[in-house]
Formats: structure tokens, sequence, C-alpha cells
């Protein structure tokens, strides 16, 4: 028969390693709540970043409509066959003299945009009438896509108004969210 030493001499190294077992467990653990609460982090940075983004882009369809109701801004004409309006007006190589950044005496991105917005305006239909069949061209992004073509609008010009949150060619702009949005102006 066995004395009570001799079993509790038998058992000190199970306690080690369960001890040790334990030890990982807890540290796995652990590295796993780091790296939850890290892309969590990361998540709300890049939604801020696509707000901030979002809120520069607004602006520069504001400065685009002010613009163009106050009669000095610069239009890409899009009526006719020969210019078609393509659904990004800044990848084609034609508008970009007519590309448009927003004067920071009319609006000052804030210091944590990721710079000044831009905007191109696009003339779609000149004196549209009843039914004008020469908006669309069937293309995705143009006149008869928003509701222009075939309503009752003798004599209105209307335009396209695209605007980007920066330009992201500039330093500023790497890896930061570009944001860009569309609306439509009659005049």
């Amino acid at each position: 028969m066995r004395t009570p030493r001799s079993l509790i001499r038998m058992q000190q190294g199970v306690a080690l390693a369960a001890a040790l077992i334990l030890l990982i467990l807890v540290t796995l653990i652990g590295i796993a709540a780091i790296r939850g609460t890290t892309l969590q982090q990361r998540m709300t940075a890049n939604f801020y970043d696509r707000e901030v983004s979002f809120q520069n882009a607004e602006a520069g369809l504001a400065a685009g409509a002010a613009a163009l109701s106050g009669g000095g801004a610069t239009v890409y004409n899009c009526v006719g066959a020969a210019n078609p309006c393509l659904a990004n007006p800044f990848g084609d190589a034609n508008v970009s003299g007519s590309i448009q950044t927003v004067p920071t005496s009319s609006y000052t991105a804030a210091p944590n945009a990721p710079g000044q917005p831009q905007y191109v305006i696009q003339l779609v239909c000149s004196s549209c009438q009843d039914v004008d069949t020469s908006t669309g061209f069937n293309q995705s992004a143009n006149a008869a896509q928003y509701g222009i073509q075939g309503v009752n609008s003798s004599g209105y010009n209307f335009y396209r108004i695209t605007a980007r949150s920066c330009d992201p060619s500039a330093f500023a702009c790497d890896d930061r969210a570009v944001v860009s949005l569309q609306t439509t102006y009659r005049q």
C-alpha cells in the first residue's frame, strides 16, 4: 500500500502542466480580444473618413449649383452625339478642362478632410421639349436615367453636376475615401 506522501510526489508535475495549458488558453483569448478591438477601431475610423468625404462631396455639389446660378460656370456640353456624357465625367479625358476645384473663398475643407472638393458641370439637354429623344443616347448615366427625357419642360436647360470629395491624384487624398455624388439641375 502507498503512503500519502508518495501520491503527492507523483502529482506535482501534473499541476504544472495543467497551469501551463490554462495560461496558454487565457493568452489566446486575450489575443483574440485585442484583434477584435483593433478591427472595430479600424472600421470606425474608415466610417468616419467616409462621412467626412461625403460632406466634402456635398459641398462640391452646392458649389457647382451656386456656380450655375451665378452664371460663371465652366460647362461641358454633352448635347449631340459628338460629345457623349460618360457615367463618370472625372474619367473622361475630354472633360478634364471642365473639372473645377471649389475655391477656398466659398468653402474651406475641414482640417480632417482629404482636400478641397471638385465638381464637373455637364449640359445634358438644351431647351428641352415635351418629348426630346436627344437627351438619352441610351447611356446608363445620362438624362434619361434622371427623369429628364419625356417630361413637360419646354425651354429649360438641364445640367448634371458631379462632385467628388477630393482629387485622387493629390497627396493628401492618398489612402482616403473618395466619395462621388451627382445631381440634376434645371435652369
